[in-house]
């Protein structure tokens, strides 16, 4: 943990969980999928910085695998400035937290202040269907902890419930990964991605107010207890918002 000067109470430090995604594949493009390198890490480090403890869970645990352009040593040179995820990718002793993640049957919510969920390419599959993960997303929102989800993960908030029937982000204002970046990438890569656009689908909800800014430009929402992040570039920003959510 950082020795922080501004924590007020060091010997309680607040608690984060993250939650990333298992390792699958795209049924669209066929390629292995995981979680996002930058939207673990970064996040990780603003948390870790502001003397928080953290503690990285998945849906089933174990072995976590990051999409192969998040990767700052990828040939493709996609992500090749991302320093922090390189240096996190360096450290044996972090990469250990993610050779056995801990599944979300031993996440005890009631330890934590907030849950962060990160995207990445696998969470529109693994995460979007998953009762396991909405339940949790309800659980934590409704238990007046702060709920933080970025990025592909915000698939969920496309249909997680509350308990009184209610979606989630009714009556909120929200970001996600949008059309644009969508519209980027397919063309990036000369192929659709994605089996939805987070973006076109928010916009078809009644009674809540999705945004997004610029194409790839950091941008995270807090609307009360729940925090989002536009896409990879907005962890950090995120994490903030978290912690201002929650304190020090």
């Amino acid at each position: 943990m950082s020795a922080n000067v501004d924590v007020v109470h060091p010997d309680k430090p607040k608690r984060v969980a993250i939650v990333a995604s298992n390792p699958a594949v795209s049924k669209t493009t066929g390629w292995p999928i995981g979680f996002w390198w930058s939207e673990l890490v970064h996040t990780y480090w603003e948390f870790v910085e502001n003397g928080y403890l953290v503690e990285i869970f998945s849906p089933d645990g174990g072995k976590l695998e990051a999409d192969k352009w998040s990767d700052p040593r990828d040939e493709s040179n996609y992500s090749a400035d991302d320093l922090l995820s390189l240096g996190f990718i360096s450290s044996p002793t972090h990469m250990k937290l993610l050779d056995n993640s801990k599944s979300l049957k031993d996440l005890k919510l009631d330890v934590f202040d907030a849950l962060l969920f990160v995207g990445g390419q696998g969470p529109m599959y693994t995460f979007f269907t998953d009762e396991r993960v909405h339940k949790l997303a309800t659980q934590c929102y409704e238990a007046d902890k702060v709920l933080a989800v970025i990025c592909h993960a915000t698939c969920i908030l496309l249909k997680t419930k509350l308990n009184n029937g209610k979606l989630l982000v009714e009556g909120k204002t929200w970001t996600g990964f949008a059309n644009s970046e969508e519209q980027y990438a397919d063309s990036y890569v000369g192929q659709r991605i994605q089996p939805f656009w987070i973006e076109e689908e928010a916009r078809k909800l009644p009674n809540t107010n999705f945004i997004v800014s610029g194409r790839f430009r950091s941008f995270a929402v807090r609307d009360g207890k729940l925090v989002t992040g536009q896409q990879q570039y907005s962890g950090a920003a995120a994490a903030r918002l978290v912690i201002e959510a929650v304190g020090l």
